[in-house]
């Protein structure tokens, strides 16, 4: 908990902390009026971590993935790589 007047005068620690994790409820004249909590952020990977995860997945047959989406989809309106555009 931390009153309005706290929050005004150490704003900057308060945001350094709620950046860090911490929650914090602000109150008015005793009453609690808002929450203070970090926004859920997904942390940015690194390169190698990416090129890592990319080597783990797992191998695409072309051919197959081709024959699968035939099936699924039709072939009535597909346009073949080699076909020529009007």
């Amino acid at each position: 908990m931390i009153t309005q007047r706290e929050f005004r005068t150490n704003s900057a620690a308060v945001m350094d902390a709620v950046e860090a994790g911490e929650t914090y409820h602000v109150t008015r004249n005793g009453v609690e009026v808002a929450e203070l909590r970090p926004i859920p952020r997904r942390r940015r990977l690194a390169a190698e971590e990416l090129v890592e995860r990319h080597r783990r997945l797992p191998a695409v047959e072309a051919a197959q993935m081709r024959r699968e989406a035939d099936e699924h989809f039709g072939t009535e309106d597909r346009v073949d790589s080699d076909a020529r555009w009007e």
